[in-house]
């Protein structure tokens, strides 16, 4: 979708409709995952695509039908050993499609997501998939403001909670709620489409604590990033394969890496002569969270070496160390439970006790 928004921008500017087909759900081997899109505008003008050529004459087709009748539809596409070139996919997986008709009375919204898009503010955008709500009706939530509605105010709101969490980790989804909202119920889908790359997270120290750590961040949606100055550690074997491994000096790595206000940085080299430059330059630039390992004893000697390198109290009160929530964990899973519960407790602003002796709303509004 990012790539064919500058196009659909300028036709819903000049006021042409057209059909937007989105892949909101896949399954097994399919060629392209949720949020690949092509459109279909003036003049049967193409654009993107939904599976890279198996399926795409009979979007083509839909988008026609959309447009003209103002009706989107649902369709799901798979393989099937009798038949598998009349059904579609031959790569054997199955890939669901909205396709919906893009109008300026329809989506009066979509020009302000496509400039934000273009500018780099993150925006993600709901739309009604399936249910007792009207399919295809679209939410575009940023961090500080709404438009457009799913057709119930219940039903926005929980949405709109949900979008900003989903954009926080830059991640496409697909939800379910009651027709008002309700988080137990599965009658209304809404596809979640953030606009936004995946926050960073950088942890520093090849240790089996970071192996786990590293292991928990890309669950949570983070790119992960571990680097170590020492290559006997700094192996990509002892690492998952969506990680990214670094042979260099913490500090010189981070000096030359680009962090923001949604960066993790997660310090567990546990040696001074690489832990206090390298929190050095951290504690100095943007970043979610800055977090060290080790004891208490380790700490204040840490923080004194930091004030005697000219970090100021604002700066030092950054620093989460010992890193993690108390829960009393001793493996390093056990610890990557503990730092990742702080992490997420920070970003929204959680207290992290138990729900049991806390009262009133469970979910916060954000904090980062």
């Amino acid at each position: 979708m990012r790539e064919i928004l500058p196009t659909l921008a300028g036709w819903h500017a000049a006021g042409n409709p057209f059909g937007l087909a989105t892949v909101v759900e896949v399954s097994r081997s399919a060629p392209r995952g949720p949020g690949a899109a092509m459109a279909v505008g003036p003049d049967d003008e193409v654009v993107g695509s939904v599976s890279g050529g198996c399926v795409e004459g009979a979007v083509f087709e839909l988008a026609q039908e959309v447009v003209a009748s103002g009706e989107p539809r649902l369709q799901t596409f798979g393989y099937s050993d009798e038949d598998a070139f009349a059904v579609g996919l031959t790569c054997g997986g199955e890939i669901t499609v909205l396709v919906r008709p893009v109008t300026a009375a329809s989506d009066p919204a979509f020009g302000a997501v496509a400039a934000s898009v273009a500018a780099g503010e993150p925006v993600t955008v709901a739309t009604v998939v399936d249910g007792p709500a009207p399919r295809g009706a679209t939410l575009a939530v940023w961090p500080g403001r709404a438009a457009g509605t799913l057709g119930a105010t219940g039903l926005d709101v929980a949405v709109t909670a949900d979008a900003r969490g989903e954009l926080a980790l830059g991640a496409s989804v697909l939800r379910h709620y009651g027709p008002h909202g309700e988080r137990r119920e599965d009658a209304v889908t809404v596809f979640l489409e953030s606009f936004a790359p995946p926050p960073r997270m950088l942890v520093f120290g090849a240790i089996d604590y970071a192996a786990a750590v590293a292991r928990i961040g890309d669950f949570l949606g983070y790119r992960v990033t571990v680097c170590d100055a020492r290559p006997v550690f700094a192996t990509p074997k002892r690492f998952p394969a969506a990680v990214e491994v670094v042979v260099d000096w913490p500090h010189r790595y981070l000096r030359g890496t680009a962090t923001d206000d949604r960066t993790v940085i997660c310090v567990l080299t546990h040696d001074p002569k690489f832990d206090v430059p390298l929190l050095e330059e951290a504690l100095r630039r943007p970043a979610a969270y800055i977090g060290a390992m080790g004891s208490r004893r380790t700490h204040e000697e840490r923080r004194a070496r930091l004030a005697e390198a000219g970090l100021a109290e604002a700066e030092l009160s950054r620093l989460r160390s010992p890193l993690g929530l108390d829960l009393g964990a001793r493996t390093p899973e056990e610890v990557a439970v503990s730092v990742a519960a702080e992490i997420v407790a920070l970003r929204w602003g959680g207290s992290g006790a138990p729900l049991t002796s806390t009262t009133g709303a469970i979910h916060t509004a954000a904090v980062h």
